[in-house]
């Protein structure tokens, strides 16, 4: 099956946004960057469980550089690389806390048919985070997804495992 491809600009600024081929639709890219920013600096719930919201999806979509990215400000808020390396098939019987499983699970429902999650999870979500923060991580999860997915579909993305980059706090916004 042939895609459409479009490749990033050349050289690098820092921004993973920025230096992705979304640069190439200049139109959008600002508005693009003040939202992932806004996503990571006025989150109603912690920098840790954005990142796990984000890893999820990485995975799921398998865009194979945000499954390398790890933010600063995640790992300023407690994720470690042992604790993000349990966003995976197995999390329920990781030690994650609950929350970080819950968050896994949103983003699974999420990503699979958000329509039809169960009402066991809508109620156990309803219980640990209020209706604030719930549309707070659908916003972050809808924003990663966008992204990752774009980055996937329209190429540049390199075929085997990266290492993992630590990206710095500047990195979440222009």
């Amino acid at each position: 099956m042939s895609t459409a491809r479009a490749t990033a600009p050349s050289g690098t600024t820092g921004n993973p946004i920025r230096d992705s081929a979304l640069a190439r639709v200049p139109e959008t890219l600002e508005e693009i960057i003040a939202l992932n920013s806004a996503v990571w600096t006025r989150s109603l719930v912690s920098a840790s469980l954005l990142e796990v919201l984000r890893l999820r999806n990485a995975r799921t979509v398998n865009c194979v550089f945000c499954k390398a990215v790890r933010y600063e400000v995640a790992r300023e808020d407690g994720l470690t690389e042992e604790r993000a390396s349990m966003v995976d098939a197995n999390y329920e019987g990781s030690a994650l806390s609950p929350r970080e499983k819950l968050a896994v699970a949103l983003a699974d429902a999420y990503l699979g048919f958000p329509a039809g999650m169960s009402p066991e999870l809508a109620a156990r979500l309803q219980r640990e985070f209020t209706p604030e923060q719930l549309a707070s991580m659908f916003v972050a999860l809808m924003t990663f997804n966008f992204t990752s997915r774009t980055a996937v579909s329209i190429g540049g993305m390199p075929e085997g495992p990266l290492p993992v980059t630590v990206l710095p706090r500047a990195a979440t916004s222009g």
